[in-house]
């Protein structure tokens, strides 16, 4: 059996998000589709299931052209999809999960649910879940909840798989048991399109690579490619991957954080009595599955939180419950995790943005009004120093590349003078010469002696740039390692497994 996308093209607007792509796959094998984020492989992904309709080209499942108006014409043709963000009811059980949408009834109408838990039960056993049907999906674990997922879609005869970026969530170790999934699911005959932009799972379990930039497909790779030949195709040149860093030079401890709790406006706990330190000249990475407390913790550390009690302390000088403003003129540097939201005003220029920290007085606003020429200067020196890819000074923020954007917000933090740099999700959505570039210079500042913390649920980026690495699990600070702790033990942390500091 085979599926094929036929010249695949799908506009919004001016923007052609695929254009003309081809793909074929075949039953009992893995075929990863490659890309950077933003080069069009969940839009290909949602063509495929339904969600949008191609302006040019055809799905053809063993030659047969389909038309699908929805996910349910999808569904019904063999075809299922796991989403990164998983579609599930939280308070339903398991069974009740995996009868929705296509519920069976006994007689009089009622929810037959035990059929339900027979499916669930048969799939489990099949490939090994271990999943109760009767089971809470809010009281699972994530990888647990992922499962939930593919028995949703195997439950209703899917005989291909799209799993969309499906590891952004998981442990390392629930990576590696999806990976056996996916095995198992292409031992039985399962055809799968693995949609990352991670290099270490594609060479892992691919049989073969689709790579795309830009919309389009720029070439086939073979699993036994190198990181830098797949890294070369996906950005269009040769690409550093590694980290080059001396080892750290330390001063003293610049910031000092003890007994850091924030709360939501409810009183719910989400980070729970945090205590450590930084030292200047160091890298503390903080890593963990999203959702763990991490963003409230870099929130906290900048004054975006109203409940927060404990101490946050600044070479000396208390900054817990001092305003944005105030601790941005204290000399704190922050990238925030959302650039869209938090790190830019996309309709304003390149200069503007470049600005936002330094709005009032001097340098660029004498007498209450804009140093246009001043500003201009500045900005065409930020523009070359961080090589941000620009027609001008002052084309708007938002109509740049993701990448450029955060190039953009990157060149602000960084040219005030910083005693102390919190970088959230420094390289999310930007593309790998781009990640090159901004680990570069995050490194660069810690060896000037500036404390930085970087926010990351990315573990290879974690283990790159840190000195130490600060794992939190369910709000809690689970333990304090070196930066060159093993993959494996900083997994089972962010599992929870608590370990000395």
């Amino acid at each position: 059996m085979k599926l094929e996308l036929r010249g695949i093209t799908k506009r919004f607007g001016a923007l052609t998000a695929n254009d003309h792509i081809d793909l074929t796959v075949n039953e009992g094998e893995i075929h990863c589709l490659l890309g950077e984020n933003g080069a069009g492989k969940s839009t290909l992904m949602n063509v495929l299931y339904g969600l949008y309709e191609a302006d040019e080209g055809d799905i053809a499942i063993d030659g047969e052209v389909q038309n699908f108006d929805g996910p349910g014409d999808a569904m019904a043709a063999g075809i299922g999809m796991v989403h990164q963000h998983f579609m599930l009811i939280p308070v339903f059980t398991v069974a009740e999960n995996v009868a929705l949408g296509h519920e069976k009834t006994k007689f009089g109408g009622r929810l037959d649910i035990e059929a339900a838990r027979a499916t669930v039960r048969d799939i489990s056993d099949r490939f090994g879940f271990n999943v109760d049907p009767d089971a809470l999906v809010e009281d699972l674990p994530v990888g647990v909840q992922q499962r939930v997922e593919i028995i949703k879609a195997l439950s209703r005869d899917a005989r291909f798989l799209v799993f969309d970026e499906p590891t952004a969530v998981l442990t390392p170790q629930e990576t590696d048991e999806l990976m056996g999934t996916m095995r198992l699911l292409k031992e039985q005959g399962t055809g799968i399109v693995f949609i990352t932009h991670k290099l270490r799972e594609v060479r892992e379990v691919a049989d073969r690579i689709t790579v795309i930039r830009l919309g389009k497909v720029v070439g086939e790779a073979s699993p036994q490619a190198s990181n830098a030949e797949l890294a070369s195709l996906m950005v269009g040149r040769a690409v550093e991957l590694t980290v080059s860093k001396d080892a750290p030079t330390y001063t003293d401890r610049a910031l000092e954080v003890k007994d850091l709790t924030v709360s939501d406006a409810a009183g719910t706990v989400l980070v729970d009595n945090a205590s450590f330190a930084v030292r200047g000249g160091e890298v503390l990475a903080i890593a963990g599955v999203q959702g763990n407390g991490q963003t409230e913790l870099t929130e906290a550390l900048v004054g975006l939180r109203d409940h927060v009690t404990g101490s946050i302390r600044l070479h000396g000088e208390e900054l817990a419950g001092r305003s944005v403003r105030e601790i941005l003129d204290a000399g704190v540097g922050f990238v925030p995790e959302d650039r869209s939201v938090d790190g830019l005003v996309k309709e304003f220029s390149i200069a503007e943005n470049l600005m936002l920290d330094r709005s009032v007085g001097a340098p660029f606003v004498k007498a209450g009004t804009v140093q246009r020429r001043l500003l201009e200067t500045f900005a065409r020196e930020k523009i070359d120093e961080f090589d941000i890819r620009t027609q001008g000074p002052f084309q708007a923020a938002g109509r740049l590349s993701g990448g450029n954007q955060q190039k953009v917000v990157l060149a602000r933090e960084l040219s005030r003078e910083l005693s102390l740099f919190v970088a959230a999700q420094p390289t999310r959505g930007v593309d790998v010469g781009s990640i090159e570039f901004i680990h570069k210079r995050i490194i660069e500042t810690r060896d000037t002696g500036i404390p930085v913390v970087v926010i990351s649920t990315e573990l290879d980026e974690v283990t790159a740039l840190a000195d130490r690495i600060l794992v939190m699990y369910r709000g809690r600070i689970v333990g304090i390692v070196p930066g060159d702790t093993p993959r494996e033990q900083l997994g089972l942390m962010m599992a929870g497994m608590e370990v000395a500091a």
